[in-house]
């Protein structure tokens, strides 16, 4: 799926506005949302640093993923920036992100380490008078009306 993210920097109403659109149908993008935030506490998150500006951009309603809340946080730095202009547009395309040569590796030892309490869970524990006891008994359907389906149309 393809994304837009447009990145407003409003000082008449001293306000950054973030507005994300999806590419719905071919060739056409559809807003999907918009959210506005006060200059001060970006420019506040944009001095503590970039995880502080990430997590104050993130929102209920626009919760981009990492990699692409990274590159809003450049760009909205790039933006607060002496030459940062008033607007900045930013293109995704998720098949560049899935198709990537180096996918991100796992670690392995977290994994086994893990393994070990799964087995434990999934032990046997059960003693003779659990088991289950086999009913040899046939089961009866009751005769409904419902079911009789008379053809007198």
């Amino acid at each position: 799926m393809k994304q837009k993210y447009l990145l407003l920097k409003d000082m008449h109403k001293n306000q950054l506005i973030i507005q994300e659109f999806a590419e719905l149908d071919k060739e056409s993008m559809s807003l999907l949302c918009e959210e506005a935030y006060n200059n001060q506490e970006i420019e506040a998150a944009i001095v503590t640093g970039n995880s502080a500006l990430m997590q104050a951009l993130r929102t209920v309603n626009m919760y981009p993923p990492n990699l692409y809340a990274q590159k809003i946080a450049e760009s909205v730095k790039t933006l607060y920036g002496p030459d940062g202009g008033d607007a900045i547009e930013l293109l995704f395309d998720d098949t560049e992100f899935l198709c990537q040569e180096n996918p991100p590796e796992i670690e392995v030892e977290d994994i086994e380490d893990e393994s070990d309490d799964i087995d434990s869970l999934l032990e046997d524990e059960l003693d003779d008078e659990d088991k289950i006891v086999h009913i040899n008994s046939s089961l009866k359907v009751a005769d409904d009306e419902i079911l009789d389906i008379d053809d007198e149309t």
